[in-house]
């Protein structure tokens, strides 16, 4: 299965009102649980390289080169997107390798300057054929602060796409990157305003702290691309921890990251699915 870009496999969700999953890959162990996972459930995925694992991987190259080789070897649909990209060149870099999609993020910048550099990317990135999600309103939690409190205005997102030409809006609604608990309350009449005035798929970031519920009334209001990290990483921690506690005289890493590996692949697969269930109309 070749590789896919995002615009056409979100635009497909939108259509079927359906959830796309976006689960963001640290180590390359993560891909091939996710894409097993996808495999096993039948539906599209997104395997997501954000900047912060690029730091911690030193460069793109290495990571972004396996995710894609796993991608590459898929038996669905699979987009590889670069995620919370605040550096162009980053984003120059992974266009250049092969990557499907990206996310250029400037929502920390000067309302003008993120409108053009924005622009600037989406026409670069469109000429390669490459998909590109941006966000307006800065959702909380990405330095380590949990704020819900940020709002994306409809009419600014609606102004914003039609300036930018961006083929994804991520908006904040009430989430917050990085939870460990799924308490966040959503604003599903803001995200129905938004998804009115805006013709783009939507994206919600920091979904690991919402409930089951609560994403799937998100995804009735009319939001499509689900991205979950925290809830993932926290499934795969405690895998691990419980192992290694049960067999202390383990050094094979290989063991005990087949105990994360499996406890995650099982919670893509009822998260696609659940996803996937089309989502009745709020009225």
């Amino acid at each position: 299965m070749p590789l896919v870009d995002l615009t056409s496999v979100a635009d497909a969700c939108k259509a079927e009102r359906s959830g796309l999953g976006a689960f963001n890959v640290v180590h390359l162990d993560h891909a091939e649980a996710f894409v097993g996972a996808a495999a096993e459930a039948g539906r599209p995925i997104v395997l997501q390289v954000s900047q912060n694992a690029v730091k911690y991987h030193g460069a793109l190259a290495p990571i972004g080169a396996g995710v894609l080789a796993v991608a590459r070897a898929a038996e669905v649909p699979v987009v590889v997107h670069l995620d919370h990209a605040e550096d162009v060149d980053l984003v120059q870099d992974a266009i250049n390798l092969g990557f499907t999609s990206v996310m250029y993020d400037g929502s920390n910048l000067p309302d003008d300057l993120n409108r053009a550099t924005t622009k600037a990317v989406v026409e670069h990135a469109h000429s390669r054929g490459v998909s590109v999600e941006a966000e307006l309103g800065e959702v909380g939690g990405k330095n380590g602060v949990h704020d819900p409190s940020a709002r994306t205005d409809p009419e600014a997102a609606a102004t914003f796409v039609a300036e930018t030409g961006v083929d994804l809006l991520a908006v904040a609604v009430g989430s917050s990157h990085a939870m460990t608990t799924r308490g966040a309350q959503l604003d599903l009449e803001l995200i129905s305003s938004i998804a009115a005035c805006v013709d783009v798929p939507l994206v919600l970031h920091g979904s690991s702290g919402v409930s089951d519920d609560g994403m799937r009334d998100a995804i009735a209001a009319g939001m499509t691309k689900i991205n979950v990290a925290t809830h993932l990483n926290k499934i795969f921690t405690t895998s691990v921890r419980d192992y290694l506690i049960e067999n202390m005289e383990v050094v094979d890493t290989r063991k005990w990251f087949q105990a994360g590996n499996a406890a995650i692949s099982a919670e893509v697969v009822r998260l696609l699915a659940w996803y996937a269930a089309p989502a009745p109309v709020r009225g």
